[in-house]
């Protein structure tokens, strides 16, 4: 039951090149930064990542992006990262866009084992219709397009069938975790981490603080161990590397 690695190159060690993962944060709150940059100097590529964005140019996942590393991206959000955007439209990468709360439970609903649900978001859209480039080609065509999704109505309204998403591997960031693999997350830092750990078939977790089992009370844990596979402590500096995307201040 003791799910603690010696380091994240440890825990992320195993991962082959072609893996799919889902990977937790928003913007740059609550991204597995650590795990992140360990990925990368493993050398791991042709991944194929789920994540509501990419990261920016430099941080998260935008150093994977920026090494090459990544071959499709399924997310929500991509208007922070201009290498994200000159490999879409050079057909560099694949991109499969997700409306954000469609993304949030795919991840929840391959967590819980629920192969595919309903939702009205999309309808009307080339998110049902089909159509959206996934990838171009090198000239500026489509090479590749999404299908039109089934629909059906219901008490009259019309839903398109979404299909639930499970990965190879999934990596997250917590506040807290215990060896066991429990974890809680803070405030804006859940966002995405608690549904991408779910997703994964193996889950590792960076957490910033490791405590003995027992610990945490019981109504306070997020996410039970049962998802989490590996956990890394991180150290003092690691924990308190948080960048602001967007610094606001009143004038």
């Amino acid at each position: 039951m003791n799910k603690v690695r010696d380091n994240a190159a440890e825990a992320v060690a195993d991962i082959p090149d072609g893996a799919s993962l889902a990977v937790g944060g928003f913007g740059l709150s609550g991204v597995p930064e650590v795990l992140i940059r360990a990925l990368h100097e493993q050398g791991a590529t042709r991944l194929e990542v789920v994540s509501n964005n990419c990261g920016v140019d430099g941080r998260g996942l935008g150093i994977l992006l920026a090494a090459g590393r990544i071959a499709r991206v399924t997310g929500s959000y991509v208007g922070e990262n201009k290498e994200f955007a000159r490999q879409y439209l050079a057909g560099e990468l694949e991109v499969e866009l997700v409306p954000q709360g469609t993304l949030a439970e795919r991840l929840r609903a391959g967590g819980a084992g629920i192969p595919a649900f309903y939702t009205p978001a999309g309808v009307g859209t080339q998110v049902a219709g089909g159509g959206l480039p996934w990838r171009y080609a090198p000239d500026g065509t489509v090479a590749v397009a999404s299908p039109p999704k089934e629909t059906r109505d219901f008490a009259g309204r019309t839903h398109i069938l979404e299909h639930a998403v499970t990965t190879d591997y999934a990596l997250v960031r917590a506040w807290r975790g215990d060896r066991h693999g429990n974890l809680v997350f803070r405030r804006a830092a859940a966002n995405f981490n608690p549904l991408a750990a779910m997703a994964g078939r193996v889950t590792v977790a960076e957490v910033e603080e490791l405590v003995e089992p027992g610990e945490l009370y019981p109504d306070e844990v997020h996410l039970p161990g049962i998802y989490v596979q590996r956990v890394v402590r991180l150290s003092p500096q690691e924990a308190a590397d948080k960048q602001i995307e967007k610094r606001t201040v009143r004038a």
